[in-house]
């Protein structure tokens, strides 16, 4: 089923120059990089991001990371999108995320793992929205 999902590529990695690198491993699988923004997220767009996370003892740190430099947004469409978009970014700990994943070849602990993909196409149609507005 063609769908379309959100990914955000994280300051850690926009910061190390991985950008080009990450975004190969969508385009070589043949997905479909809709739209593409670099930009700094302010705290209410990261706040609405996490918001099942509110009230946790990781949360604030999760808020300054997110906030803390430019990520690339993106709109990816294909075949699945979601589900593809997970297999390729790898476990949420890259301590865990298998090599070839995009966590396991750049990510290194859990507090800055690289990477943010929907998790289904609820959370992709919320998120796309959130970052791009309806259009």
């Amino acid at each position: 089923m063609n769908e379309q999902t959100y990914i955000m590529i994280k300051p850690d990695a926009v910061a190390s120059g991985k950008i080009g690198r990450i975004i190969s491993r969508f385009e070589d699988t043949g997905l479909t990089i809709k739209r593409m923004e670099l930009d700094t997220l302010t705290a209410e767009q990261a706040a609405a991001n996490y918001v099942e996370h509110e009230g946790k003892s990781f949360y604030q740190g999760l808020i300054d990371y997110i906030t803390s430099g430019p990520v690339v947004k993106m709109v990816i469409s294909g075949p699945d999108a979601v589900s593809v978009c997970r297999k390729l970014m790898g476990a949420t700990n890259p301590a865990e995320a298998a090599p070839g994943t995009i966590r396991g070849d750049f990510g290194l602990i859990m507090d800055a793992n690289v990477i943010h993909g929907s998790d289904s196409t609820a959370s992709a149609a919320r998120e796309v929205n959130l970052f791009f507005g309806d259009n």
